[in-house]
């Protein structure tokens, strides 16, 4: 088995060294998907309360009309309340951190690649496919960080990493899934070109991608 990054795209020289270390660079995962939630559940929460508002003051004909909108109505009022119920975890950390140690990510299940045990770091991506009308509103890019490493001890040494190994497409490497923010692309490439530019290998485009990564 190879390790290493398949087909790098390109390569840059290192940077001088520098008497002045660099901030490590930080991107908040996790308050993305708080807000996301918080919008999510505040839209289906108003649609829940007006759709029982409705079924309670005759806005609809007929027993089964109302009996239907109460019922849609709570179904929403749930769905709304969902970020409530679940706040603890939507709100727990989630951070990718670049320093001049590496890698690390601040989260459930922590960890920390070293630079000097990755042969490779990309970023990969999915472009939005545009067919329908909606899909113009609906964005499906996905951007996702990808870990190479240096040698097969890797593994062993890292074994909070293991759910991330050849995770969806990648091969002999790892797969951090940041969901569909594509703000986080130029502080990821500004991460890389700062601290190890020697092994960061580009932006990888995957085409169209269906499912959670």
């Amino acid at each position: 088995m190879t390790y290493g990054p398949q087909q790098p795209q390109f390569s840059a020289p290192d940077n001088q060294p520098s008497a002045v270390t660099p901030p490590p660079v930080v991107i908040d995962v996790g308050g993305d998907a708080k807000v996301k939630a918080l919008i999510g559940g505040s839209v289906a929460g108003v649609i829940g309360l007006v759709s029982i508002f409705a079924s309670f003051t005759g806005h609809t004909t007929g027993s089964r009309a109302a009996d239907m909108e109460l019922t849609f109505g709570l179904i929403f009022l749930f769905i709304g309340l969902l970020p409530i119920l679940a706040w603890r975890k939507l709100s727990r950390p989630r951070k990718l951190v670049f320093d001049n140690f590496g890698v690390h990510w601040d989260g459930p299940t922590p960890w920390a690649a070293p630079w000097n045990e990755l042969a490779g770091v990309s970023i990969s991506r999915t472009r939005p496919r545009r067919v329908k009308p909606t899909d113009y509103l609906i964005r499906r890019t996905r951007v996702r960080l990808d870990l190479f490493p240096a040698d097969p001890g890797f593994r062993t040494r890292h074994p909070g990493m293991e759910h991330l190994w050849e995770l969806h497409t990648v091969k002999n490497g790892y797969r951090l899934p940041l969901g569909s923010n594509p703000k986080h692309i130029p502080v990821i490439e500004h991460a890389m070109r700062q601290y190890h530019p020697a092994i960061y290998l580009g932006i990888r485009d995957e085409g169209f991608m269906v499912g959670p990564v």
